[in-house]
């Protein structure tokens, strides 16, 4: 049995630069949400001017704007109103767009492409408890991390010393520095460090950083 997710979505804000578009959500929003108000903006800044007056429970944001990305704004929105659930509305469908959205803090990913009735019917999952996303995205979000996994399993996995040690590199520690953190020559450190190196197929220290977060070595939480 489905279990429903009571959400309150009375306030909308609709942050779409195309007219026709941005008309038609607002006018259509509470198809899926009945109690829906919507407001709308054509740019950040008026975006940004609403946020001023108001908190909103959900805001459908286009990627390209006018004067700059809505990615920037999901961003805001996640730091400052964390009870705003961000969905993106977009043209773009690729990894670097879909995967810095959700790093950003975008709850669902809709592409315009797809019929506006089929978005509405997407955005009414929301109280299913399951994020909007287009049938293309969901099916990249699979790609990418069964790809993630498979790269994490051909990578030779490292010692607990060595994730030691990338975990003291990751946390910005100079190579004396993480020898007396964990009672070792600054030489150790040096093999330990080209070892690491090797095993990630990385050649520098901000790319093994980067490798280590990518593939969940490193828990950038600690």
């Amino acid at each position: 049995m489905v279990q429903k997710v009571k959400i309150d979505m009375k306030s909308v804000l609709i942050v779409e630069d195309h007219d026709d578009t941005r008309t038609w959500w607002r006018k259509h929003i509470s198809e899926a949400f009945p109690e829906a108000q919507a407001q709308t903006a054509a740019t950040l800044e008026e975006a940004r001017e609403h946020l001023k007056n108001g908190r909103f429970a959900l805001a459908l944001v286009d990627i390209n704007l006018p004067d700059g990305s809505g990615i920037d704004l999901v961003r805001e929105l996640t730091v400052a109103h964390a009870e705003t659930y961000c969905v993106i509305t977009t043209i773009f469908d690729d990894d670097t767009h879909i995967f810095s959205a959700l790093q950003a803090g975008a709850k669902g990913y809709l592409i315009k492409e797809q019929p506006l009735d089929q978005q509405i019917e997407q955005l009414r999952a929301v109280i299913l408890g399951q994020p909007p996303l287009s049938p293309g995205i969901a099916r990249r979000i699979l790609a990418h991390f069964s790809r993630q996994m498979q790269h994490l399993q051909d990578t030779e996995a490292l010692t607990p010393r060595e994730n030691d040690v990338l975990q003291l590199i990751a946390k910005g520690f100079s190579r004396p520095e993480v020898a007396r953190l964990l009672g070792l020559t600054t030489n150790t450190v040096a093999s330990y460090t080209k070892i690491i190196y090797q095993k990630l197929n990385v050649s520098s220290r901000a790319e093994a950083v980067y490798e280590g977060l990518r593939l969940g070595l490193i828990d950038p939480y600690c």
